[in-house]
């Protein structure tokens, strides 16, 4: 297993690094590549993930996985959030900016070019990250296939309304509070502005809609932060993607951080095997 970790993607568009790990079974054989995106609040390295990574390369796949450059997290420090500045300057556009970059550095890469198969790539996205990577899948033709793990259905309506929205906006910015880490994460209110300048593209509806590659969605019943509803609203655009629900799946798909167990909790085992196959059933597509 070879496994390189924090690997620097330089960004197109701004001058935060883009932390990146692959992971693949070295024996030159081109394999089909996928790119995974953490959701709000996450990273590359959270709970099991790195145990997801090693699951797709045992099976024959080309797997990255990286921090979003806003995410709060740094090249040195990669884990939880040590740059709550760069936390708070995120927004979607970013984060389709920073995706943009990893799919060209895949596409141009030829350290790797004997291991993984650059026109075949999937992109996988686990909540916000879901929504990330539906958009980007409707734009990029580089993207043959795209699944989402418990992802979000409508940006707009994660926003705060009516008299909180107007706080955010007297206030320029808010803060929610990390459970885990108690720490007071910070949104400055241009991440609402940079969303309504950009609400066409930004608008899941209509890139799922446009979707005319494979698209598998995988929802969990006990899911409280992305109800299930979102993966039926999704099924209901593209009648042509496959849904998946998956009994008493929570958002986390089952993980939490730190995850120190050496297997996969069951349901993300679940979600991975099915992942797995869909690529594999589509391969022609």
């Amino acid at each position: 297993m070879k496994r390189i970790s924090n690997l620097v993607v330089e960004s197109s568009y701004h001058d935060k690094p883009i932390v990146t790990d692959v992971i693949f079974e070295k024996n030159q054989q081109k394999k089909p590549v996928v790119i995974f995106c953490h959701g709000y609040k996450g990273y590359k390295d959270w709970g099991a993930w790195d145990l997801v990574g090693t699951t797709f390369a045992e099976n024959q796949f080309f797997f990255v996985k990286f921090n979003f450059s806003h995410n709060g997290g740094t090249e040195n420090e990669p884990i939880d959030f040590p740059d709550l500045e760069a936390f708070s300057e995120n927004n979607y556009t970013i984060e389709l900016n920073d995706l943009q970059d990893v799919i060209e550095w895949i596409s141009t890469n030829r350290d790797y070019n004997k291991e993984m198969d650059s026109h075949n790539i999937t992109l996988i996205g686990h909540s916000r990250g879901g929504g990330i990577v539906v958009i980007k899948a409707s734009e990029n033709k580089k993207v043959i296939r795209v699944i989402t793990w418990n992802g979000v259905s409508d940006f707009g309506a994660r926003f705060p309304k009516d008299e909180a929205l107007e706080l955010w906006k007297k206030n320029e910015v808010r803060f929610v509070e990390n459970g885990r880490t108690k720490q007071q994460m910070p949104h400055k209110y241009q991440f609402y502005q940079d969303f309504i300048a950009n609400e066409d593209r930004l608008t899941i509806e209509t890139a799922v809609k446009k979707m005319t590659i494979p698209q598998l969605i995988i929802n969990g019943s006990s899911d409280l932060v992305i109800v299930p509803e979102s993966g039926i609203q999704m099924n209901l655009w593209n009648p042509q993607s496959k849904r998946v629900l998956i009994d008493g799946m929570n958002h986390t798909l089952g993980s939490k951080h730190p995850w120190n167990d050496v297997k996969l909790p069951s349901y993300l085992e679940n979600v991975a095997q099915q992942s797995m196959s869909f690529i594999v059933k589509n391969s022609d597509s």
